[in-house]
């Protein structure tokens, strides 16, 4: 039989999703309904906060009207990069003193504020730290159990079928494209260049080019006046499971910037990165890395880069590149996605009740299930399947040859 559950405390960490928030409400919400008498708290800022012992409690004004929450983008407690198994990092930054053991820490600090339940709402890095924690807890037989809920607007944590606000941030990057295409029009032979979020993953990338071109498809244009369809279209999406071929695109681009003055390029943030950071490496440029030891993106510019080349091949007038993922992931969730959340958070309460551990979401492996899927199966980038056959049709739509697979080192 569970442990009777009196105290539970939630944490948000990683990059924003637009979940998290919405996340918290219905948390909150479902133990209103099921267990009223709990007592509940949010570290601040994540993990640091654990580690530091700052939290904030949920008073009585926030049980009363916590789906205000379900309509907001960002974290209501905050977030932040922290890998308790990160020891020099941790140290690094004054979360832990010399010879201490962030996990140690943070389990103390759970059992100093004698909570029960944690509810960690992150991506892989966040809950593969849920997982390190969840261990450390059970092997040194801390009374606690750990339920996380899967946010990563990439798509690509293992086996989770859907992470939570994915959707959203794929809708909220097709709009934010509408916009700015309209750029192409400043400027003759205009390249530009729509930045989107996906380290490891294209999913991102290929379902906001899908949602953006769903829009288009509902738009009117008025060719008579050079306002057409084909100048708005994507004319190229480019994803991290496959390679650029420079050359042979840019004889295909040539003559779509012949035809419409213009080219539109959608492109992964982590596409063709290990090639950049080659040609970095070779010029003695030192790329940052973050705490879970990912090169930092915003020093590697795939956007820029791509841009650059591009430019250079099609010649350009003017290269404009524009990064949609901070609007994009700070938006409230859409309908689709917060009837995803809804349904995770509930489940998550129940779980927790119950005193089941792991990653509640839809398990692939199981007939995409929502369920909490265990810790040791928890692991990030999951790859988008570049076969799958609606990204195919997309690309044959728009002229652009079946993508190669990148070169693998034996």
């Amino acid at each position: 039989m569970a442990k009777e559950v009196k105290k539970v405390a939630f944490l948000t960490a990683g990059g924003l999703a637009p979940c998290l928030s919405s996340s918290i409400g219905f948390l909150i919400d479902e133990y209103n309904k099921k267990n009223p008498n709990v007592e509940m708290i949010g570290y601040v800022n994540g993990y640091m906060g654990l580690l530091k012992g700052e939290s904030i409690p949920v008073t009585e004004e926030v049980r009363k009207n916590a789906l205000i929450l379900t309509r907001h983008g960002g974290s209501p407690i905050g977030n932040s990069r922290v890998k308790l198994t990160n020891v020099k990092d941790c140290v690094k930054r004054g979360l832990v003193k010399e010879g201490e053991d962030p996990l140690k820490v943070a389990a103390d600090q759970l059992v100093k504020d004698g909570v029960d339940v944690l509810h960690t709402i992150g991506g892989d890095d966040t809950n593969t730290t849920a997982a390190d924690l969840a261990a450390y807890l059970a092997t040194n037989n801390y009374p606690l159990i750990v339920v996380g809920l899967p946010k990563t607007i990439d798509n690509d944590v293992y086996p989770i079928k859907q992470s939570l606000g994915a959707w959203t941030a794929a809708e909220e990057g097709a709009k934010f494209f509408m916009n700015v295409v309209k750029e192409n029009s400043a400027n003759p032979r205009a390249l530009t260049i729509h930045e989107v979020m996906g380290r490891n993953c294209g999913w991102l990338t290929y379902k906001t080019a899908q949602y953006y071109r769903k829009m288009l498809g509902r738009t009117k244009f008025l060719p008579g006046f050079n306002l057409t369809l084909g100048r708005q279209d994507v004319h190229a999406v480019y994803v991290p499971e496959s390679r650029i071929d420079f050359k042979a695109e840019a004889e295909r681009l040539n003559k779509i910037m012949d035809e419409f003055d213009s080219v539109n390029i959608f492109v992964s943030e982590g596409a063709g990165v290990a090639d950049i950071i080659k040609e970095m490496e070779k010029r003695g440029e030192v790329v940052p890395r973050d705490a879970f030891g990912h090169p930092r993106l915003d020093k590697v510019n795939v956007g820029q880069y791509v841009g650059k080349r591009f430019g250079e091949l099609l010649g350009a007038e003017k290269v404009q590149v524009f990064k949609s993922g901070y609007f994009a992931r700070a938006a409230a969730p859409n309908k689709k996605d917060l009837k995803l959340i809804e349904k995770c958070a509930r489940k998550a309460v129940e779980c927790a009740l119950n005193g089941e551990s792991g990653v509640v979401g839809p398990d692939e492996d199981a007939a995409a299930v929502i369920r909490a899927c265990e810790f040791p199966r928890i692991k990030g980038g999951k790859p988008f399947n570049v076969r799958k056959g609606s990204f195919r049709k997309m690309l044959k739509e728009i002229g652009q040859p079946n993508p190669r697979k990148k070169r693998t080192s034996k």
